[in-house]
């Protein structure tokens, strides 16, 4: 509903105070950055991808670079990569690992640089040491958008400014992080 995907079969979304309907829906639909657990990539370059969906004589290749750097991507593909940001990855990323595929879809949700960025299980591919170093930066960028986390890990939501524990598609508890360990055993 969030992403505008699907509408509400009861109330209404209202984003700001501005209720979000089918006239709408496209406006509110190109302020979001969203990183879904699995992500597509077309057998063009890095900075296609980051990109997508974007021509390649319009591609803004700062805005590249800087989506790549928050993605925790801009070293490897600087230093590891042939042609850096213009190395064909092959179909759906057959030539990266599935953490750089997954911070190629992080660095394309931020590379419009939305008001609204979700990720959706987003960090999940991701090791522990990239994870880290990628939501250090999503959070250094938080003050400038708004963030949601959908994740299983613990550790991902730890410096979110509020958390909902959710049981079977029901909110069970919100608070912070800390709040929620003193609070609910199943949060541990």
């Amino acid at each position: 509903i969030i992403l505008g995907l699907l509408e509400p079969q009861k109330g209404y979304l209202y984003v700001d105070g501005k209720k979000i309907n089918r006239n709408s829906h496209r406006a509110w639909q190109q302020l979001i950055g969203y990183v879904p657990q699995n992500i597509y990539l077309s057998d063009d370059t890095i900075a296609a991808n980051i990109a997508y969906g974007t021509d390649e004589e319009n591609i803004n290749l700062e805005a590249v670079e800087y989506a790549a750097k928050v993605a925790n991507l801009h070293s490897f593909v600087i230093n590891e990569l042939p042609n850096q940001y213009q190395t064909f990855i092959g179909e759906r990323g057959v030539r990266l690992s599935g953490g750089q595929r997954q911070r190629i879809g992080i660095a394309r949700a931020l590379y419009h640089k939305p008001q609204l960025l979700i990720f959706d299980e987003a960090t999940n591919a991701l090791d522990n040491i990239t994870e880290r170093l990628v939501m250090d930066e999503v959070y250094k960028i938080k003050k400038d958008l708004t963030v949601i986390l959908i994740a299983h890990r613990l550790d991902t939501v730890k410096k979110c400014d509020i958390i909902f524990l959710m049981e079977n598609g029901k909110i069970i508890e919100q608070g912070k992080f800390d709040e929620l360990v003193k609070k609910n055993r199943k949060f541990r």
